[in-house]
């Protein structure tokens, strides 16, 4: 089997630049380029934190989110992809965090096969945070 690993997660947003600014300021992602792709008339930008991507699109003429895509438990009743997750040593601290940069927290899993959190940035696209500790 071909070897390979992971490069990027993706979203479309309606202000590239709003997306930019949260993803910097909540996330500490930096812009590693901006470009323009032609056949999907969309304004783009890779970020970067790390070995992390991130790439952002706006896109001429999209469609807002469905509501419906916005709530973790009802996104998984449609088909497609659903998020992104990142991993995080000590979810109560991350959420601390997240709760004094005044982000949307959309749900919180305290269970015994895990702990994470779902937040929405500032599209509404869901993020996924695994508590893993180191």
């Amino acid at each position: 089997m071909a070897e390979f690993t992971f490069h990027h997660g993706g979203v479309s947003v309606p202000s590239l630049q709003e997306a930019i600014d949260w993803y910097g300021c909540v996330l500490g992602f930096e812009v590693e380029k901006r470009f323009y792709i032609e056949a999907a008339k969309s304004h783009t930008a890779m970020l970067r934190k790390g070995p992390l991507r991130f790439e952002i699109f706006e896109v001429e003429g999209a469609a807002p989110l469905p509501e419906d895509r916005r709530h973790p438990p009802a996104d998984l009743r449609t088909h497609g992809n659903k998020h992104v997750a990142f991993r995080v040593a000590d979810l109560e601290k991350f959420l601390s965090e997240m709760e004094q940069k005044q982000v949307d927290v959309a749900f919180v899993v305290r269970e015994n096969f895990g702990k994470g959190c779902f937040i929405r940035d500032c599209a509404g696209n869901l993020i996924e945070f695994v508590e893993e500790p180191d």
